[in-house]
């Protein structure tokens, strides 16, 4: 057994996805279990250089966690041949341009999404990545949540049967930001920002649809600024410019219709923070974050519609816990471990930039439908 070194250039660190999930929960925890077991006996080893604009961040993230190595001189690190990827978790807005230096530099890229907060920026910057010939991917977390990954088992064993309807609940109260700080950035709230949760959580919808429930034909989408007005991390007040709220409905090539309620300005009695309530003519099953449920037409119960009586029915008895058979790997540490394959030893990775334009296109149609209240098709992304 010999260890392989692999260096990777990991930008936008400092924030609150970067640093916990990326850093901390996937390159971090590799290097703590000695590195990833490649299939000949090698253990490959992660060798993160931090880079960003602040130094005083940077230098102190750098020392928290034991990194030798950090910069603020973004041209020096790619210059650098031993580094071979580049991994960016900042702003979507630098996102495109800060990808195409590091193809321009032969670096492998990866990174989170949105990969762009436009179509057409987002396809050329996938096919720049393909023309140079470099491995690319983005962040689809989603799909490697210990509740889905259950859904998509009972999915894929016809417990469901044919699937009728989806309905995603998602969503919390962010706080204002006046009286209690927001558990968000604020530029989250600021079109001119990027900000939105239409840009930033149809990409993910996109995907889980694509992946778990069949092919997107149409979507009708309403966003709303529920909170016009918010208070920023150095406590001034600003308006909110960007969507706090979109309640949409796709429909999907195989007939199921999807209803997604996306809201940062809604209090949580459900299972999670999102919920997946999927029916089928077989069954249904929902499932959040870390569990999923199940009920199959044989247990379903049958109501009475009787509004002059209390209902007596508890309609969380007939629900079976999917049982955890093996242990589940954090989500973006699952997704790293397959990219990082995928650069050295040339595995399947299909989780493209090509791939993610699909959640730019669905975001960007999304707001395209709310602006014209209508219905919008949903093309095919181009070759």
């Amino acid at each position: 057994m010999m260890e392989r070194r692999i260096g990777i250039i990991m930008h936008g660190v400092t924030g609150r996805m970067g640093m916990n999930q990326h850093l901390i929960r996937s390159i971090l925890a590799i290097r703590e279990e000695k590195g990833m077991l490649l299939p000949n006996g090698d253990r490959l080893m992660p060798d993160p250089i931090l880079v960003g604009r602040n130094a005083e961040k940077i230098e102190f993230l750098a020392k928290e966690h034991g990194i030798t190595r950090w910069t603020t001189d973004l041209d020096k690190a790619l210059a650098n041949p031993d580094d071979t990827i580049f991994f960016d978790a900042g702003s979507t807005q630098m996102r495109a341009e800060l990808l195409k230096k590091a193809i321009a530099a032969g670096k492998h890229v990866y990174c989170e999404k949105p990969i762009a907060d436009d179509l057409e920026v987002a396809l050329d910057l996938a096919k720049t990545a393909e023309a140079a010939g470099v491995k690319n991917g983005a962040v689809q977390d989603k799909l490697w949540l210990p509740g889905l990954l259950k859904l998509k088992q009972a999915i894929d064993n016809g417990a469901l049967g044919r699937i009728l309807d989806v309905r995603i609940d998602f969503g919390y109260w962010v706080f204002e930001g006046d009286w209690t700080p927001a558990q968000r950035p604020s530029w989250n709230y600021r079109k001119e920002d990027g900000g939105g949760v239409i840009l930033d959580m149809m990409c993910h919808w996109r995907y889980v649809i694509d992946n778990l429930f069949g092919d997107v034909s149409s979507v009708v989408c309403r966003g709303a600024i529920h909170i016009p007005e918010r208070w920023d991390e150095n406590g001034e007040r600003y308006d909110a410019t960007a969507d706090d709220a979109a309640y949409a409905i796709v429909e999907l090539k195989n007939g199921a219709i999807v209803q997604i309620a996306s809201s940062w300005c809604t209090r949580v009695r459900r299972d999670d923070l999102v919920t997946f309530h999927v029916n089928g003519t077989h069954g249904s099953a929902v499932a959040g974050l870390t569990d999923c449920r199940i009920q199959p037409r044989e247990t379903t119960p049958k109501p009475v519609w009787n509004p002059d009586e209390k209902q007596a029915m508890n309609f969380f008895d007939d629900w079976q816990l999917i049982p955890e058979r093996e242990p589940f790997n954090n989500a973006f540490k699952a997704q790293w471990e397959l990219f990082l394959k995928h650069v050295v030893l040339d595995t399947p990775f299909r989780w493209t930039l090509r791939e993610a334009c699909k959640g730019v296109q669905f975001a960007e149609l999304a707001l395209k439908s709310w602006d014209e209240k209508r219905f919008v098709d949903v093309p095919e992304m181009e070759k």
